[in-house]
């Protein structure tokens, strides 16, 4: 699965042990039967990543802690937006409007796909607004590599359209799209939007 650029804290089976109230041995267990994901260090030891712990904890109706709440708080913040659509008017406008919502992220602009193409490795981004028709790329294709590619930080991605059809949705979210809208779009309905996939982002729910 691919992580997040930032530096990521990662739990030892004894801390999910201590934060579930059980022993050691019934993490591991919890391991071994497949029950919680993890991965094994060089030196063989059981690492649990923030997301997935939250999403046991939370399948559990276990109670998260504090640190774990202030981990996804951080996996959820946006930090860098790239907007891809071949519009310029809307792509402005869309920039406008993400910079007022976003004081403190950098909301980058790309208007074709190969443009698109050169940004994303540089710009990293958390949030893509991905345009389906674009020249050069068809934004299909781009949006199944931004989410195949394990050196991205798990990017939301929403795809938009001028043209509504239920061939292109369902093709949209096959990549991986996590939301799909047609031009007008709402604006005002964006931020409570991308508040909700950003919290998904978070914890990775499916």
């Amino acid at each position: 699965m691919a992580r997040t650029k930032r530096k990521e804290r990662v739990f030892s089976a004894h801390e999910v042990a201590n934060i579930c109230g059980v022993v050691n041995q019934t993490t591991i267990n919890w391991i071994d039967k497949g029950h919680l994901e993890a991965f094994r260090t060089p030196g063989g030891q059981y690492r649990v990543y923030p997301d997935v712990l939250a999403r046991f904890l939370q399948k559990q109706n276990m109670r998260l802690p504090d640190e774990l709440k202030e981990i996804l708080a951080e996996q959820a913040r946006i930090e860098q937006i790239l907007i891809v659509d071949d519009d310029p008017e809307f792509n402005d406008l869309l920039k406008q409007l993400l910079n007022k919502r976003y004081p403190d992220a950098k909301v980058n602009q790309a208007f074709d796909g190969f443009d698109a193409g050169r940004a994303i490795p540089e710009v990293q981004p958390d949030l893509v607004f991905l345009d389906i028709n674009l020249p050069g790329v068809n934004g299909i294709k781009l949006c199944r590599h931004i989410k195949e590619d394990e050196n991205l930080t798990r990017p939301i991605v929403i795809m938009v359209t001028g043209e509504a059809d239920a061939g292109t949705e369902t093709q949209a979210g096959e990549a991986g799209a996590d939301a799909f809208l047609v031009k007008p779009i709402d604006l005002d309905s964006l931020p409570d939007l991308i508040a909700q996939l950003s919290e998904k982002r978070a914890t990775k729910r499916d």
